[in-house]
């Protein structure tokens, strides 16, 4: 039985968030719950949020009854999203592009077997 999760439009870059899903991939779900809550980190704060969203999909799903205890991520992964294009003066009058990238964030919980 699996469960998922998507987080569009994340104001982070991917390559923050890629730091703090690397840290959970293939854990159990309190383990992951307990790494995400002490890693200082914005992107841990989005990927807790999506792995919260995840869980309760997977036990308001009403054909399985699976416990908490039991599940694990299976499958995280981010994606990059669009990244909003902002000018920035530069010397001799020329004009440098800032890229604001966006991310998105996919999660997949399952039982163990």
């Amino acid at each position: 039985m699996e469960a998922k999760a998507i987080l569009r439009y994340a104001k982070i870059s991917p390559r923050k968030v890629r730091q703090v899903v690397d840290l959970v991939r293939g854990k159990g779900v309190e383990e992951a719950l307990n790494i995400l809550q002490f890693t200082p980190k914005k992107a841990a704060l989005l990927v807790e949020r999506t792995l919260r969203s995840a869980v309760a999909n997977a036990l308001n799903n009403e054909e399985t009854n699976v416990r908490e205890e039991d599940l694990i991520v299976k499958e995280i992964f981010v994606n990059g999203g669009i990244a909003m294009k902002r000018l920035r003066p530069m010397p001799r009058g020329s004009a440098g592009q800032i890229r604001k990238r966006c991310s998105h964030l996919t999660l997949v919980v399952g039982d163990n077997k």
